[in-house]
């Protein structure tokens, strides 16, 4: 209204023209028009401000709550996160520990495995060994026994044998020969040995005597049997009567065959009743049936020799047989007391000892009997 008023103030003359101080009724529309105008405007622009901040407001409520939504989802993710982790932890845990019980229980069982076939080689050596030396004493049972029976035969009335009758034989030799006989090898040697009883032995007197010093040592060998020779029994035959006796020319195969007789692995036969065997080694080392594997001389062999379980024959001469045959009798006699199957006084079996010693003494000045 006051811009209408002052349009119409720029409207009237300037002198001598009067306005009428009332409006007129025209002029009065128009003013009440443009009040309403002016009001419409101002009620419009009051309800777009107003609109304005309801959507600012609104807006900002939902961006907090979106961020708060947000934000619970987030910490719910996290929580889950957490929880798979150490589920996963967990589960690596028990992947280690089985991994781990089962490496053992492989271990184990290969340990196991090895542990039951090293007992079974073991067993199943023993079990040949001792199969071994069950057929090596079959055998010289056998030739004991067949050897008694030709003893016997060869007894008459009219001939009487004196070993089977020892009142026949002077007091100095029924005593030397009472008591346990069994002191052969275990080798084919017995058999030989067994031949040689056959023939009668003239009736000699002999006289003896025991040394203190020798009979002292046998007695306290005879306390504690046993075959290790660092105690004075042994040590004084080893060096006086084995040693010797075992000295061959070739000096490395002299001392596998000693080492075979102390472990009663040496075995002997006759080369005619044996295919001759597939030599594994030079033929200068195992001789042959003219040349001694020992000696290293030319001589007839009638016997070979094998130690242990190598394979490997050795042709020998008799005389080298009977060296052998002399150092074998003296360890069967010995293991047979350490083993308690003699049953004798201590002086009986101390000429048994000194006999065989004898035998071994008279092998190694190169004695022996023609049917070797």
């Amino acid at each position: 209204s006051r811009v209408s008023f002052e349009e119409e103030s720029q409207k009237q003359p300037a002198v001598g023209h009067w306005k009428p101080l009332m409006p007129s009724q025209g002029s009065k529309e128009e003013l009440e028009t443009g009040c309403q105008d002016a009001g419409g405007v101002g009620e419009t622009q009051s309800t777009e401000q107003l609109n304005m901040s309801r959507l600012r407001s609104s807006s900002v409520e939902i961006r907090e709550k979106g961020s708060e939504f947000l934000r619970d989802e987030l910490h719910k993710a996290q929580k889950e996160l957490k929880l798979k982790d150490k589920e996963c932890e967990r589960l690596s845990k028990v992947r280690e520990q089985l991994e781990q019980e089962l490496e053992e229980l492989t271990a184990s069982l290969f340990e196991e495995a090895h542990k039951m076939v090293r007992e079974a080689n073991t067993k199943q050596a023993v079990a040949e060994k001792q199969l071994r030396e069950a057929r090596g004493k079959i055998d010289m049972l056998q030739a004991e026994v067949t050897a008694l029976k030709t003893l016997v035969i060869t007894s008459t009335p009219s001939s009487p044998n004196r070993e089977l009758h020892p009142q026949l034989q002077s007091p100095s030799k029924a005593g030397f020969r009472k008591g346990h006989g069994r002191n052969k090898s275990t080798s084919s040697a017995v058999v030989c040995a067994a031949s040689q009883s056959l023939a009668p032995e003239p009736v000699t007197r002999e006289c003896r005597e025991v040394d203190s010093i020798l009979f002292a040592e046998f007695q306290a060998w005879k306390e504690s049997p046993t075959l290790d020779k660092s105690c004075s029994f042994l040590d004084r035959i080893y060096r006086e009567d084995v040693g010797p006796c075992l000295d061959f020319t070739k000096q490395e195969l002299s001392e596998l065959v000693r080492v075979a007789v102390e472990q009663n692995t040496l075995t002997i036969e006759p080369v005619a009743s044996q295919t001759l065997p597939v030599v594994k080694v030079a033929a200068e080392e195992c001789g042959g049936p003219k040349k001694c594997a020992l000696s290293g001389l030319p001589r007839t062999c009638k016997h070979r020799i094998m130690l242990g379980d190598s394979g490997n024959y050795y042709y020998i001469s008799p005389s080298c047989r009977a060296r052998i045959t002399a150092v074998c009798n003296f360890f069967t006699y010995i293991r047979y007391i350490q083993q308690g199957l003699v049953r004798q006084d201590v002086e009986l079996m101390y000429w048994e000892v000194m006999r065989l010693r004898r035998e071994m003494s008279l092998a190694k000045l190169g004695f022996y009997p023609s049917e070797m």
